[in-house]
C-alpha cells in the first residue's frame, strides 16, 4: 500500500531588533538572542478556522506563538531532521520545485496566490523591514517559536515543538534544541471543527496472515484488490479466510474454517475551541468514526478454552495530515482488524454473518467536566444462514481495535466488536429463514456490538490540563435475537 505523502513545514517568527537590521548576518545573531517571552498575553484573534485534509501536493506550514502574539504562518521552511532521543532539530529552506508535498516540477508561490496552500507566503515578524524578509532564510529559528511539521525524517509522526535554543548552522541547516509544545500555543483563542475522511490508499497495511486480500477505489477509476472487487469510494475492505483449532480429538473434519471480510470508511473527528479559562481552551474533542460493513462465515468445531481465541489478521497505519487554518495537525491512526472465536467446544456449526452500521469513539473536553468519553455505534445485522449440530454455544466476532492521537502520542482507543452468538440444546438443524426446520432441540441466534475504549494521558496536547489516570471510554453493549425456534 503506499504510503500517505504529505510535508514537513515550519514559520519562524522571531522578532526583529529596530538596532540590526542591515544584513543576514545581523539578523541570524538576532535570532540566535531572542528570549522566550513567558509572560506575554497577547492571543491570536479568535477566528473560525477551516479543518480539511492537507493536500498532498500543497505545502502545510505553521509556526508561532498565540502567547506571544506571533499567529501561525505558512511557509515553505523543512525538517531536515529531528532527533527524538536529544529532541534537537535541523531546518532548512525547502528546494523551491521540489519542496516535500510538492509535485515535480511545481515551484511554491508560482500561482502568485499569497493565500493558496500551494503558494504559502513567509510573513517577518510586526518589526521587521523590507530588508528583514530579504534575510529570513537566515533567520530560520528564534528561541519561543512554536512549530508544527507533518512527517518529516526523524519524526514520522510529526511534529509540535518549542524552539528552547538556536544551536548554529550546519551544512543541512539551521540545528534547534526543543522540547515538546501544545497546540493551543499555536490556535490560540481561535476555534475549529470537522470530520475529515482518511484516504484509503494512505495506509500501510501488514498483513499477519497469508491469505488476506486489500481492496479500495479511488476516484478516476484507480482501483487496488482483485479483480472484480467492487469497494465503495473512501471505504478500505480486507478478506480473509483461516483455519482456527478444531476440539481436543475432534475429527479431521470437525475443524474449524472462518472466512470474512471488513470494510471500513475511517474518519478523523477533530475540535478545538479557544478562549478557555487561563491557557487552556475551552473546548476539545478528538476521536475516530465512520462507517462499518462486515460479513464473516464459521464452519466445523472450535476448541474449547478459557479465554476466546483471538486471530488478528492485518495492522493498518495512516498519519493523516488535518490542515486546520494554517496549522498542519498530524493524526496518528492504527487499525487491528482480527478474529475471534469462544465455544464450548462441542458445537458444530455453518453460521453466516453480515454487520453493518457506523461508530464513534472518542474524548471531548470542557473546562467545567474536564475530559469525559464519547462512544456510539449503531449495527443492524442482515438476514443470516446458519446450521446449528448438537447442543453447546459458541460466539464469533470480526473486529477491529483503533488507536488515534497527535503528532505520535495516543490520545484514544477503542474496541469495535460486532459478534454473533448462537447456543443450541439437544440436535438441532435450523435456519434464520425457516425457523424450526429439521429441528429436534431448541437453539437461538443473537446478534450483538461492544464498543470499548481508552482515554489516555495524552490528550494534554491540545494544552488541557494533563489526566490523571486514564479514563475508560465505558463498555457499550448491544445485544440482539436474529432468530430462533424450539420443536
Amino acid at each position: 500500500m503506499p504510503a500517505f505523502a504529505v510535508t514537513a513545514l515550519l514559520l519562524a517568527a522571531g522578532c526583529s531588533s529596530p538596532q540590526h537590521r542591515a544584513s543576514a548576518d545581523d539578523h541570524a545573531r538576532e535570532a540566535a538572542q531572542v528570549s522566550d517571552d513567558s509572560t506575554a498575553a497577547a492571543r491570536t484573534d479568535g477566528r473560525t478556522l477551516a479543518v480539511a485534509a492537507a493536500p498532498a501536493t500543497a505545502a502545510t506550514t505553521a509556526a508561532g506563538s498565540a502567547g506571544a502574539g506571533r499567529p501561525a504562518h505558512r511557509t515553505t521552511l523543512t525538517v531536515a531532521s529531528y532527533d527524538s532521543r536529544t529532541r534537537r532539530a535541523v531546518i532548512a529552506p525547502a528546494a523551491q520545485g521540489n519542496a516535500p508535498g510538492h509535485s515535480p516540477g511545481r515551484s511554491p508561490g508560482g500561482s502568485g496566490d499569497e493565500t493558496s496552500p500551494a503558494s504559502p507566503a513567509v510573513s517577518p515578524s510586526p518589526a521587521a523591514s523590507p530588508s528583514a524578509s530579504a534575510s529570513a532564510a537566515a533567520r530560520q529559528a528564534a528561541v519561543g517559536d512554536v512549530i508544527a511539521s507533518a512527517p518529516a525524517p526523524g519524526a514520522p509522526d510529526g511534529l509540535l515543538a518549542k524552539v528552547t535554543k538556536v544551536l548554529g548552522e550546519t551544512d543541512a541547516g539551521t540545528e534547534v534544541q526543543t522540547e515538546p509544545a501544545t497546540l493551543d500555543a499555536l490556535l490560540g483563542d481561535d476555534t475549529a471543527k470537522g470530520t475529515v475522511p482518511v484516504d484509503p490508499a494512505a495506509f500501510d497495511v501488514d498483513k499477519l496472515l497469508p491469505d488476506v486480500k486489500v481492496s479500495w477505489s479511488k476516484a478516476g477509476d484507480v482501483h487496488v484488490g482483485p479483480e472484480g472487487a467492487t469497494v465503495p469510494l473512501g471505504s478500505l475492505r480486507l478478506d480473509v479466510s483461516t483455519e482456527v483449532p478444531a476440539t481436543v480429538g475432534g475429527s479431521a473434519s470437525a475443524a474449524a474454517s472462518v472466512s470474512g471480510y471488513v470494510q471500513v470508511a475511517p474518519q478523523v473527528d477533530f475540535a478545538y475551541g479557544g478562549a478557555g479559562t487561563g491557557t487552556a481552551p475551552g473546548t476539545a474533542y478528538l476521536g475516530v468514526s465512520g462507517d462499518w460493513d462486515s460479513g464473516w462465515a464459521v464452519k466445523g468445531r472450535a476448541g474449547a478454552s478459557a479465554t476466546p481465541l483471538r486471530i488478528p489478521f492485518a495492522k493498518l497505519h495512516a498519519d493523516p495530515v488535518l490542515q486546520v487554518g494554517a496549522v498542519p495537525v498530524v493524526v496518528n491512526l492504527d487499525l487491528t482488524c482480527y478474529l475471534q472465536v469462544s465455544g464450548d467446544g462441542k458445537i458444530t456449526v455453518d453460521v453466516e454473518q453480515n454487520v453493518k452500521g457506523d461508530f464513534k469513539a472518542g474524548g471531548t473536553f470542557g473546562t467545567a467536566q474536564g475530559w469525559t468519553p464519547v462512544s456510539s455505534s449503531t449495527m443492524a445485522s442482515t438476514p443470516v444462514h446458519t446450521a446449528v449440530t448438537t447442543s453447546g454455544s459458541v460466539r464469533t466476532t470480526l473486529g477491529a481495535e483503533a488507536s488515534v492521537g497527535l503528532y505520535g502520542t495516543v490520545g484514544v482507543t477503542a474496541d469495535l466488536a460486532p459478534y454473533l452468538r448462537g447456543e443450541a440444546t439437544g440436535t438441532v438443524t435450523a435456519t434464520s429463514a425457516t425457523p424450526g426446520a429439521d429441528a429436534q432441540g431448541t437453539w437461538n441466534l443473537y446478534g450483538g456490538v461492544d464498543l470499548s475504549g481508552t482515554l489516555r494521558l495524552q490528550l494534554s496536547v491540545f494544552g488541557t490540563p494533563v489526566l490523571e489516570r486514564s479514563i475508560p471510554l465505558g463498555t457499550l453493549h448491544r445485544e440482539w435475537k436474529l432468530a430462533g425456534g424450539t420443536l
